[in-house]
């Protein structure tokens, strides 16, 4: 079977080289959306190694992997996974998180974070609580890392997945994804390598809450 890794990048030309070159070692193409950066990542992502699209502009991360999922459609591909670009995900965790996917287990595959012991703050650990519960209103389904980015679909979940958020709320998405179309699904311990970079990066807590409330605006709309 063909897989792709679709790695959404905004401003990661300092790590993003190195997030390709590793994946490639467990993929047969990484496809590398860059989201509108301002900064070199798409050409960076090129050197390594990445098939590599462009957004003109900053349309958010939901955007992004969406727009990576097609294009790993147009080339045929039976499985993809999804990571991030800031090193924050080891992709020598892909092959654990292939595994319930190539044996026929599931139709996709959550990494969790919480599943080892990663030293993770407690600030973090609470908004993925959070995250968790606002999920599960919004889903009725329960994961213990919905907000992971790091994510395996199989041949049933490629060809059915639609996300129709662009911002962070797009992992929430692919919950309500995984029970409406009843996918099969397996949880996969997975390292997590945060750094004073990442941490920095993550959401706001204001952030946070405006998406929990489009969460759950949108999950009584559709």
């Amino acid at each position: 079977m063909k897989i792709a890794a679709v790695i959404p990048a905004y401003n990661e030309g300092k790590r993003v080289g190195n997030v390709v070159a590793d994946a490639k070692k467990f993929v047969d193409y990484v496809i590398v959306v860059d989201d509108g950066s301002t900064d070199n990542t798409k050409e960076f992502a090129s050197q390594a190694g990445a098939i590599t699209l462009r957004h003109i502009e900053n349309c958010g991360a939901g955007a992004a992997t969406m727009t990576g999922i097609d294009a790993a459609r147009e080339l045929g591909v039976d499985i993809i996974v999804t990571l991030d670009a800031d090193e924050q995900h080891s992709p020598d965790d892909i092959p654990a998180l292939l595994e319930p996917i190539k044996s026929g287990k599931a139709d996709i595959a959550f990494a969790n974070r919480f599943g080892q012991r990663n030293n993770i703050p407690f600030i973090r650990r609470l908004f993925n609580g959070l995250g968790n519960v606002i999920t599960f209103a919004a889903t009725g389904k329960w994961v213990k890392d919905s907000q992971c980015g790091f994510k395996a679909f199989g041949p049933k979940a490629v060809a059915q997945v639609d996300l129709r958020m662009s911002g962070y709320e797009f992992c929430t998405e692919i919950v309500r994804e995984a029970a409406q179309h009843k996918w099969r699904t397996a949880e996969v311990p997975a390292k997590v390598l945060y750094s004073e970079y990442t941490l920095a990066k993550g959401q706001s807590f204001a952030n946070g809450i405006k998406t929990a409330l489009k969460i759950l605006l949108r999950s009584f709309l559709r």
